[in-house]
Formats: structure tokens, C-alpha cells, sequence
């Protein structure tokens, strides 16, 4: 089991995850037919090339995806109880075809959980990275852990 349980983790635990991923076109379009979004700056290349961009932009909540994808093998892998929600989300810059993106977290905050004496709630800072170290998505992360032992 890779992920750390609640009682392991303390605020100001930084991490950059191993695992980078190049966004193909293949990833953008399964992700934006799958999920139901037409929208042209992600599937049609003459509008996205007519766009301010000049190129077809990477669809938001794939990126989003991804980063929290690429963090779950550290953070949360098999003490996980349940995603709580996510605050704060932004894509600062975009992102494109052929972009190698990567992941580092942070711990903000540790509290006990009020309701599972055998868990506790760890927010995550997670920010997404392409190859120019320009982040390209942050968001915050409240999740359920399991403590050792549970």
C-alpha cells in the first residue's frame, strides 16, 4: 500500500510525485466525447486554430482529473475513505497537445474526524506542472483517511 494513513501525515509535508503524463490527442478527445463536452476548443481543430490559441486546448476537468490521478499512488492509496470534496480550483494556464505534465502536493491541514473516531480529514494542496514549470491547474483536496490500525 503506497498511501499514508492520517496519523502519518503532518502539515508542511510536501511531495513531488514520480509519475509524468504527455497529454495526447487521443486522452483530450475519449475524455471530452465520454463526458459529453462539444465544445469546439477541444475536439475541432480549424475553430480551436481560429481561437486566441491557435491549437486545441486541452479540456479543463481532464487536466483536473489527471492531477488528482497523479497524485493518488503517494497520498491516498488504500486509506482512502472518501474524497470529501475540492475547493479552490483554477487552471492558471492552459494546457495543450503534447504537454508533460507532473504533480506536487502539500499537507494544509490535519483535523479529526468528528463523525469515525478510526479517521481523519487531511487537505491536500495539489498543483499540476507542464515541462516549463508553469502550473497549469491547483486545487484543494479534503479527504477521509483511515488511521493506523483501522
Amino acid at each position: 500500500m503506497a498511501g499514508k494513513h492520517f496519523d502519518e501525515w503532518t502539515v508542511g509535508d510536501r511531495l513531488t510525485h514520480d509519475i509524468r503524463r504527455t497529454v495526447t490527442e487521443t486522452d483530450n478527445l475519449l475524455f471530452s466525447v465520454m463526458t459529453h463536452n462539444p465544445q469546439p476548443l477541444h475536439i475541432d481543430v480549424e475553430a480551436a486554430k481560429a481561437s486566441e490559441f491557435g491549437q486545441i486546448l486541452v479540456n479543463g476537468t481532464f487536466t483536473f482529473a489527471l492531477m488528482i490521478g497523479l497524485t493518488i499512488s503517494d497520498t491516498t492509496l488504500g486509506t482512502l475513505i472518501a474524497n470529501l470534496g475540492y475547493d479552490k480550483l483554477v487552471h492558471p494556464k492552459p494546457v495543450f497537445l503534447g504537454d508533460t505534465l507532473r504533480a506536487t502536493s502539500e499537507i494544509v491541514e490535519l483535523r479529526e474526524s468528528k463523525s469515525r473516531p478510526t479517521a481523519g480529514v487531511v487537505t491536500f494542496s495539489h498543483e499540476l506542472l507542464n515541462q516549463r514549470d508553469e502550473v497549469v491547474c491547483k486545487c484543494l483536496r479534503m479527504a477521509m483517511l483511515k488511521k493506523v490500525g483501522a
